[in-house]
Parts: structure tokens; sequence; C-alpha cells
């Protein structure tokens, strides 16, 4: 399986409590909900093509509580994200959890490099992160992603987790696609090519 990341984050990168200020307060953040004004049918259209693709999910422990305090008790008959979370494998690597209620998940309590890499070769289309912060900057450390869908939200916040930290792993990609919503989200893929080139102006 391919491994997938689909993130939010704002102009100044931040990805975190996008949906609400009860999801990450932590460190006294104050902007918790910031992606909620800009959805509209162009970004939900988005998502559903993303939910098309996926055969397995990826959470960090985070989110995954999130999502397993919701998406159980929204099972909708037909509903083209919640019949997915809810049907579907969900991985979740956790130092922490010892028990998970919500069915078809299992609980990753090794390494993780080898157990996401365990993962990827099993037949599939994609394995999917949502969320995840702290777990996509393990992941990409690790080399393990493959496509990044990044969706920027117009707006700055100024505070708030990053998701690309100052020693991330140099990395170069291609751009697969881009659109922008009627709100103003940008919308982004971008596929691993491997490690970056360079060059220099003054050569021109």
């Amino acid at each position: 399986m391919e491994l997938s990341v689909t993130q939010f984050v704002t102009i100044d990168g931040v990805y975190q409590a996008p949906g609400g200020p009860s999801e990450d307060p932590s460190g006294g953040f104050a902007h918790g909900g910031w992606s909620a004004p800009f959805g509209d049918d162009a970004f939900g259209e988005f998502m559903i093509s993303v939910f098309d693709r996926v055969d397995a999910f990826l959470l960090g422990r985070k989110t995954y509580e999130i999502f397993a305090s919701y998406w159980p008790n929204h099972n909708l008959p037909g509903h083209p994200i919640a019949n997915k979370l809810n049907d579907l494998p969900k991985y979740v690597p956790t130092s922490t959890l010892d028990h998970a209620d919500w069915s078809g998940t299992e609980l990753l309590h090794g390494d993780l490099v080898k157990e996401v890499t365990e993962l990827k070769a099993r037949p599939g289309r994609e394995l999917q992160v949502h969320g995840s912060g702290a777990l996509i900057q393990s992941l990409l450390a690790a080399d393990l992603v493959d496509t990044l869908n990044i969706l920027t939200f117009p707006v700055i916040l100024g505070t708030g987790k990053r998701l690309f930290p100052e020693n991330a792993v140099p990395t170069a990609f291609t751009v697969a696609e881009t659109r922008v919503t009627p709100k103003g989200v940008v919308i982004a893929t971008y596929r691993k090519e491997g490690a970056p080139t360079y060059g220099d102006f003054a050569d021109e």
C-alpha cells in the first residue's frame, strides 16, 4: 500500500486543533476550530475523493481518540467518509493505550518503522494518515511517506504546533495536483521524489 498523508495547516504551518477548541488545547492554544469557517462543496468533494482510495488507516493516538468519540455514532448508510472509517482497519501506534473499543482497531506497540513498513507491504491502495501531526513527523523522518495532501487554509495564527519542524529531513516532492476552493483553501498533492537537488542562480 502507498502511505498517504492528508493534513490541514494554516499559512504559517500550524496543524493544531483545526476542527474545534476541544480537540487539542495543549500549550494554552486558543485558536481551535480555525478550519471550520472554510468548508464548502469543493472541500467536501476533495475529501470524499481521498477516502475513495483508502484501504486502511494509520492514526496517531490523539486523532484516533477524537475520531473514535465521533464516527461510530455517525455511521450513516452510504456516508462516504463515516463508512470507511467505521468499516476499514485502523492501526494506532501507541505506548499509552492498552485497549480500543472501536471495531477494526489494532494497536501497534512495536517499532514504528518496522510496523509501518510491514503494513505498507500488504496488498491494497492507500494506507492513509489523517491529522496525527506528531505521527506524520515521525513517518517523514523515517522516509515512509509517499504522498502528501496538504490543505492550506487562509489564516495565520502565530502560535500552535507546526507540521514541519526545524530539523525536518530534506526531501524533494513533485506537485501532482493543485486546486483552490471557493473559500480559499489551497489543496496541493505532493509525491515524494527523493533528495533535494541544489543550484546557484549566480551560475545562470
